[in-house]
């Protein structure tokens, strides 16, 4: 399998695409073609997570991808079907990233070793505030590596704040930085443009958020290993259709359902679920796509985007032309529009009230918790089926652990959080090793380098 730009470089292997991350023209590597995946049904995570690397990744040997699926996952599996909602956050930092950054650098080492790269990797990260921490914890004292992530300082919650300032390890940096996700981002997209950074003779850069395929093709799996298990369990049966509700800020966990639907998963809709930062919502109901508009601090910080990467990426599947005037128009006018059919999609948008609100119906309902991202969609959904009357089956992902966000869960329900996982439990006594805002980025990872 080779890859290719969204705007037109020359096709490279996998593990290409992987150490590099973003392409030297700014685009986003994409595979050639969608290979099918048949035969997963009634098959555990690990075997399916084999089946659909397999596919993409095929300059790994079958002995690599084995060893690596079982060394990420073995003891901890990020993934959990419960009811009708998938839980996406049983890995390391209680959040669906560990499902990719836990695979992830095995794959970059293994990649570094395949292309002669003797270069030290440097996984330079924004994050709004779960990347980061999923990304340090797979990264920190794995050698010939360092990690330096940014985020908002304002725009995280505690939890995912203190996860990421008390990480250890004598190979990780992580800064705060005056400013929302989209300006962190954008600094991380300026480094990799800047040949000062990039033609390093002793540094390679790399990003660990969904930009990179490394951590883009592993949540594929997660959809199949659903799928999956609703049909093992008499749920739905094989061939039935099935949507999926996706908390989305970034765009890539629901392009990995639009992957994994190309590969042959029957999935009728992605609904994709935004909050007030509700860019993407209004690009699917329109057809402009549109950040010049008021940014909101809300309690679904993770989803506080205006500038959603691996849109990129779904813009060059379905056809779309204009990729490279499109994404111009985005940088010098903040607004593009395209006139194509955005096939599965479907979208609506929550307020922080409406988000309590699904916290608090959930709740009295079952007993259930949701964090303040799943709750945007299962509010959503709410209105998703009001509005369509669909009545074909339905998983939620759930992408957070509520115990992330304890003030705005406990100050919902009025009861206190019990039984924290044990990482959540021992955060408020670890020291805070990473405590700096800066505001000159690439002077401050020029002087790490």
């Amino acid at each position: 399998m080779d890859y290719v730009s969204t705007r037109g470089m020359n096709k490279i292997t996998a593990s290409e695409a992987i150490i590099q991350g973003l392409a030297p023209d700014g685009g986003l590597y994409v595979p050639c073609n969608f290979p099918a995946l048949q035969n997963f049904v009634g098959k555990p995570y690990e075997e399916i997570a084999f089946m659909v690397l397999k596919l993409y990744l095929t300059d790994f040997s079958d002995e690599e991808l084995k060893e690596y699926i079982h060394l990420a996952y073995h003891n901890q599996l990020p993934v959990k079907l419960n009811g009708n909602y998938l839980e996406l956050f049983h890995g390391r930092t209680l959040s669906f990233k560990d499902v990719g950054l836990q695979l992830y650098p095995y794959l970059l080492t293994a990649a570094m070793r395949k292309n002669n790269v003797t270069k030290t990797a440097v996984v330079l990260t924004a994050t709004s505030g779960d990347t980061g921490s999923a990304a340090l914890a797979g990264i920190a004292n794995v050698p010939n590596t360092k990690a330096i992530v940014l985020y908002p300082h304002n725009g995280v919650s505690n939890t995912q704040k203190l996860q990421m300032t008390t990480q250890e390890g004598d190979n990780v940096h992580v800064f705060g930085i005056n400013g929302n996700f989209d300006d962190a981002q954008k600094a991380v997209k300026d480094i990799f443009a800047d040949e000062r950074f990039t033609n390093q003779s002793k540094y390679m850069f790399t990003p660990a958020n969904s930009m990179n395929l490394g951590r883009l093709l592993p949540q594929i799996v997660y959809y199949f290993f659903s799928y999956s298990e609703w049909v093992r369990t008499g749920k739905i049966c094989e061939g039935d259709p099935i949507n999926f509700v996706v908390p989305t800020g970034n765009f890539g966990n629901i392009l990995a359902g639009y992957y994994a639907s190309k590969m042959g998963l029957p999935i009728n809709k992605l609904i994709c679920a935004t909050n007030s930062n509700n860019v993407l919502y209004d690009f699917i109901r329109t057809g402009t796509y549109n950040k010049n508009r008021a940014f909101h601090t809300t309690i679904s910080p993770s989803m506080d985007i205006l500038v959603s990467s691996n849109l990129e990426r779904y813009l060059y599947d379905i056809g779309s032309d204009v990729i490279n005037k499109a994404y111009e128009s985005l940088e010098k006018n903040g607004e593009f529009s395209v006139c194509a059919p955005l096939p599965l999609l479907e979208s609506d948008f929550a307020t922080d009230a409406e988000t309590l609100q699904s916290i608090q119906e959930i709740y009295d309902a079952s007993q259930y918790i949701l964090d303040p991202h799943t709750a945007v969609g299962q509010a959503v959904y709410k209105k998703y089926k009001a509005r369509t009357n669909d009545k074909t089956p339905t998983l939620i992902l759930s992408t957070a652990s509520p115990y992330k966000f304890p003030e705005t869960i406990e100050g919902q329900l009025g009861a206190v959080l019990n039984n924290p996982p044990e990482c959540i439990k021992t955060l408020p006594s670890k020291p805070v090793l990473h405590s700096r805002v800066i505001s000159d980025i690439k002077a401050e990872i020029g002087d790490i380098l």
